[in-house]
């Protein structure tokens, strides 16, 4: 039984679009991190605990998206539903829950004990 996935590719692609946008605006604040320098001790550790969050929103960013990009195409190839790790179907309520899921919850499960 094939199932059609329309809307959540829509969905997906949505998502990818704010995160686009998100990305943008993370790497043009990144950007302005090459100001000038505060002369103020702590002023510089706010900068760059600052930049240090920015790092890691644009590295959270990234990965989410390559993350949708996978599930967008599995949807085009007709594997979207099913376990990259044992090849059974992952759970629908999983991909609700997390649209870009590339293991069903068992094996997703065992990864995370390790």
């Amino acid at each position: 039984m094939t199932t059609n996935y329309n809307d959540v590719r829509h969905n997906l692609i949505s998502m990818l679009e704010e995160l686009d946008k998100r990305l943008t605006t993370i790497t043009q604040n990144v950007r302005h991190a090459d100001e000038d320098v505060e002369q103020d001790f702590e002023e510089q550790a706010t900068q760059n605990e600052n930049n240090e969050v920015q790092d890691y929103l644009g590295n959270s960013a990234r990965i989410e998206i390559a993350a949708i990009k996978q599930a967008i195409a599995r949807i085009d190839r007709g594997d979207y539903d099913v376990c990259q790790t044992c090849g059974e179907r992952i759970n629908s309520e999983r991909l609700k829950a997390v649209p870009y899921s590339l293991q069903c919850i068992k094996c997703a499960s065992l990864v995370e004990k390790y």
